[in-house]
């Protein structure tokens, strides 16, 4: 087993035994007060379980090196584990919404504000250890599907911050209606929540290429190759921790076999050195060839910016 994938278990297992905790907090808490904002701060607690199981399971099968059957290995299959983890969020979304309009108009009440918040309390320093480990994690390994994980945990700060509120709100203010209104607050932020972490895993999955300015990098780092000047059909992709790249490369014709494949294997070294998870592939054209004109992916004119810098 590889670092990243111990790095990325590990925070999953962490993941799984947090919130195994704090579920059953919130269960007795959401029976002592009646709370709706607890009520849904312990169903999303619920998904982070199921959510935290899928996350382990994707992040197992990611590290399984490439088969016969997966030449670019299993790096996908994060971006399917946290796209589950969003059908989970948006389920819990449209039913602590539900809850909180029928406590809405029925207007209820909530009790023991004492308990709630204690349990909150303790929520909130479980979740704060929890997202430093998984930063920690993230930092080694940027494993999309623990970033879901993440993103999700840290609404949770948010949902045991509002979950305190309702219950100050409505029991030491006495204002009715303050409690289901935070539930609708909860149910609205893990939609938003669950928009960004689907933006991402559907990225992944449908090889979207870097962000501008990852590209650019690898383009500089190409740069000071003299060889590469004339670097083209620059192709970029992610899944799971592994980066993908590809690109052409013009040398002259009369160049042996044995001294082109020294010039590319020299740079592929220095490439890899500066991006470390990264399968490269690069393909020799010969000097004067012309590309098909429906492929416009030339990388020259950023080539051309960086020698006038």
């Amino acid at each position: 087993m590889t670092d990243k994938a111990s790095l990325t278990r590990s925070a999953a297992y962490a993941s799984i035994a947090t919130a195994l905790f704090l579920a059953g907090l919130k269960l007795w808490a959401t029976a002592r007060t009646g709370s709706t904002a607890m009520l849904g701060s312990l169903a999303d607690t619920a998904l982070d379980l199921v959510a935290s199981i899928a996350t382990l399971v994707g992040v197992s099968i990611a590290a399984q090196p490439p088969d016969k059957k997966h030449r670019f290995g299993h790096g996908k299959a994060e971006s399917l584990a946290a796209m589950f983890q969003v059908i989970l969020i948006a389920l819990s979304a449209a039913g602590i919404g539900f809850r909180a309009i029928i406590a809405l108009i029925e207007g209820q009440r909530t009790s023991a504000a004492e308990e709630g918040i204690a349990v909150s309390v303790i929520a909130i320093g479980a979740t704060l250890a929890l997202i430093a480990w998984q930063r920690h994690v993230l930092s080694k390994t940027g494993s999309v599907a623990i970033r879901a994980d993440n993103v999700h945990y840290q609404s949770d700060l948010l949902l045991n911050a509002a979950v305190i509120a309702a219950l100050v709100v409505d029991q030491y203010m006495g204002i009715t209606g303050a409690d289901p209104l935070f539930g609708l607050a909860i149910a609205a932020w893990l939609l938003w929540g669950a928009w960004g972490t689907a933006r991402e895993a559907v990225d992944h999955l449908m090889d979207r290429e870097w962000p501008e300015e990852k590209r650019l990098k690898l383009v500089e780092v190409a740069a000071r190759h003299p060889e590469l000047d004339s670097l083209h059909d620059l192709r970029t992709r992610t899944s799971g921790t592994r980066d993908f790249v590809q690109f052409h490369v013009d040398l002259p014709g009369e160049m042996t076999v044995e001294e082109s494949h020294e010039i590319i294997e020299r740079v592929e070294d220095d490439l890899v050195a500066h991006f470390p998870d990264m399968e490269l592939l690069i393909h020799i054209d010969p000097v004067g060839h012309v590309d098909e004109p429906d492929n416009p992916m030339a990388e020259k004119d950023e080539f051309d910016r960086l020698e006038k810098e």
